[in-house]
């Protein structure tokens, strides 16, 4: 998982943020089942997965969408 930049995101529609939202929600369901049944080997990504998607819908409300 990447740190999404501004940029990129400003690019995209409202149908696309709201796909990439849904994309890091999975990611982070899946994160935190893998750390509660056997333990994860980078527990940073829970924290960048939360950020990227604070991103995404300040992006997406600043757009109006």
């Amino acid at each position: 998982m990447q740190k999404l930049e501004y940029k990129d995101i400003s690019g995209l529609s409202g149908k696309e943020i709201d796909a990439k939202v849904a994309e890091m929600r999975r990611a982070i369901f899946d994160i935190n089942m893998s750390k509660t049944t056997s333990g994860i080997e980078k527990p940073h990504e829970l924290k960048l997965a939360k950020k990227n998607i604070a991103k995404l819908l300040t992006a997406k409300n600043a757009k109006g969408e």
